[in-house]
């Protein structure tokens, strides 16, 4: 029987790699990546040769049914995102859907589990997260305002995603809907540059638009009271 591991890499510092992840990397076939130049740098720092290839939310079915076939004759897989866990706000669950419908008695699925963003904003949020609710990105543009209804009614903490380059804007729409509650913005977890901002949204904003605004963001919004 053939494995599909599902392994989770490095949020920003490589250093975070588990001990399973870099055996389990070295050892299977083939590893399926979002992108393979990103991938690349993690498995040169932990001098793993294992070929790769390419598999994104825009990979046709063609190259599905290629990985399928590898798994049906044998092989042993290795499916990662570019950081963080593989189908957290990423195609890896879709992949994991097909295999099951398709080869689900010839194919053993195995978690490698490791670094999360959403996890790791929770640890230091200082917000009870014993139940939270994670929406990943807002939408560019359809039913946005269906997603920020969601952050605004949600009896518990709400986890979202977004990227530099709409991050003033989403945190602008949502000052205009929950001003009076508290916020945790982390930006460049685990990276060298990695900066935590807490307080009211308005107050928030101002202190990103002070610093450089780039990298990855992620947002904890504070439940409605």
């Amino acid at each position: 029987m053939s494995i599909l591991y599902i392994v989770a890499t490095p949020i920003g510092n490589l250093a975070d790699i588990t001990i399973r992840a870099r055996e389990t990397l070295n050892k299977v076939d083939l590893i399926l990546c979002e992108d393979t130049r990103i991938t690349q740098k993690l498995l040169s720092h932990c001098g793993i040769k294992t070929p790769t290839l390419s598999y994104h939310q825009h990979s046709k079915l063609k190259k599905i049914n290629y990985i399928l076939k590898l798994l049906e004759e044998g092989k042993n897989l290795a499916l990662v995102s570019d950081a963080g866990t593989p189908g957290i706000s990423d195609p890896g669950n879709k992949l994991v859907d097909e295999v099951i419908k398709s080869l689900n008695d010839e194919v053993k699925i195995v978690a490698i589990p490791g670094p999360s963003a959403t996890i790791t904003a929770a640890s230091i949020s200082g917000f009870p997260m014993d139940k939270f609710i994670f929406l990943g990105f807002p939408p560019a543009k359809r039913k946005r305002k269906k997603f920020f209804d969601q952050v605004i009614d949600s009896k518990y903490p709400v986890i979202l995603y977004e990227s530099p380059y709409r991050i003033i804007k989403t945190l602008k729409e949502l000052s205009f809907l929950i001003s009076n509650r508290e916020i945790v913005v982390c930006r460049e977890l685990t990276k060298k540059f990695e900066t935590i901002y807490r307080g009211k949204i308005e107050q928030v904003i101002k202190e990103i638009e002070k610093d450089k605004i780039k990298g990855e963001f992620v947002v904890i919004v504070e439940r409605k009271k």
